[in-house]
């Protein structure tokens, strides 16, 4: 039986339907119930019924009710198919960016927007490696290890949204970004020896961009200007700016130029105490040759 088939049996069956799940409290759910909409004036249109338009693209009648309904969000290749066969011309696959962002929480999608505009931003992170900088295997076994647990979906749903950030890296014209990571993140092998190793040479990777700096902070430093957790900053070219800081504000964003004029100086004094991008990138490179 072919892959389609397959994924359609599964479905009329009731096993686990391609797509996620939609929260009603995202505000993207008004996203999700538009396409329905649309989705069934165009099926509606081509004189066809669920079961029909379901076996034309190779999924359950059920799941076409529940994207018609607002109920869940389709996978990209469902919208593929779905254009396809009513012969949308491109106008239904065109709302694939659109629906893939809805299963990111808010705060996850105002992030990335911020960082999409930014034209220099500065991270330190002490816990593990920063978000951006995250392998898709790392970032899935850190998600893994939450308590209380998530479910395959949160995870699943929370990894995509972690690496589409990851877009930040290839803007042009490309944003000046620097990066302070603990030397203990660097050595903690969170999800084994293998996922260590593979984030290391990431981070060999990212770092020889010209527009990227990662510095290591040694553990043996007996100075330290980053005691009260991570930080972020982001400038934008009108020259306003945005701060998170874990000891300070809990995390929440903000940028009142009194904080931000104390966030800036406590990272350039963390960049200071740190090795230079130059010395990080060799000492990333010895660790990854004992792991």
């Amino acid at each position: 039986m072919s892959v389609d088939g397959q994924r359609a049996e599964h479905a009329a069956e009731g096993a686990d339907e391609p797509g996620w799940e939609v929260d009603p409290e995202n505000d993207s759910a008004a996203v999700v119930a538009a396409l329905g909409h649309q989705l069934k004036l165009w099926r509606e249109a081509a004189g066809l019924r669920p079961a029909e338009f379901g076996a034309a693209i190779g999924y359950g009648e059920n799941l076409v009710y529940k994207v018609e309904g607002g109920k869940r969000i389709p996978r990209p290749e469902f919208l593929d198919k779905a254009d396809q066969v009513l012969g949308a011309g491109g106008k239904i696959a065109a709302m694939k960016k659109d629906i893939a962002e809805a299963r990111y929480p808010k705060k996850v999608r105002d992030l990335a927007k911020l960082e999409a505009q930014a034209v220099e931003v500065g991270v330190y992170g002490n816990h593990n490696v920063h978000g951006l900088l995250q392998t898709e295997e790392y970032a899935r076994r850190l998600f893994e290890m939450r308590q209380p647990a998530y479910s395959q979906d949160e995870v699943e749903r929370a990894v995509a949204a972690r690496m589409a950030r990851n877009v930040v890296f290839g803007r042009s014209p490309a944003p000046a970004l620097t990066f302070v990571q603990e030397e203990v993140t660097l050595r903690r092998p969170l999800g084994g020896r293998m996922v260590l190793r593979r984030q290391l040479e990431r981070l060999l990777e990212v770092g020889q961009l010209r527009h990227v700096a990662i510095q290591v902070m040694p553990t043996d430093r007996d100075d330290h200007a980053g005691m009260g957790g991570g930080i972020e900053v982001l400038k934008f070219g009108d020259g306003s700016a945005v701060g998170r800081d874990e000891g300070q504000s809990g995390g929440r964003p903000f940028s009142e130029p009194k904080q931000l004029r104390i966030l800036d100086l406590r990272y350039g004094m963390i960049r200071a105490q740190a090795l230079t991008p130059r010395e990080s990138l060799a000492f990333i490179e010895q660790m990854l040759g004992e792991t």
